[in-house]
């Protein structure tokens, strides 16, 4: 596990490449995919931070949502205060706060 820094896009460039991933799903205990996150432009931080979640902790649960919040560092501030603006930042709070775990399956392009 790698230890967060202060700035997203510092942590960003410590985290394993996307290459060749088409999209990430995540699925809640029956197995049906609740959200996803494509491989585009604006998405693409999003899903380096899921992939290496998943990678690290093979679940999203609320170790794996605390830990990643750090990671996306000073946007995890803006989501507290914008709730709505960052999706992928609110479900991480959502689980650390006693939300569902998720499954995650990576597509490979």
């Amino acid at each position: 596990m790698k230890q967060p820094l202060s700035s997203f896009k510092e942590n960003l460039q410590n985290l394993p490449s996307i290459d060749g991933i088409e999209r990430l799903e995540m699925m809640d205990a029956a197995g049906d995919v609740v959200a996803s996150i494509e491989n585009q432009p604006g998405k693409q931080g999003s899903l380096a931070v899921y992939q290496y979640l998943f990678a690290t902790y093979g679940v999203l649960n609320a170790e794996a949502a605390t830990h990643g919040l750090a990671v996306f560092a000073e946007h995890t501030e803006d989501a507290r205060n914008q709730p709505g603006a960052h999706p992928n930042i609110d479900r991480l709070l959502e689980i650390q706060g006693g939300g569902a775990p998720l499954t995650i399956r990576l597509v490979k392009q």
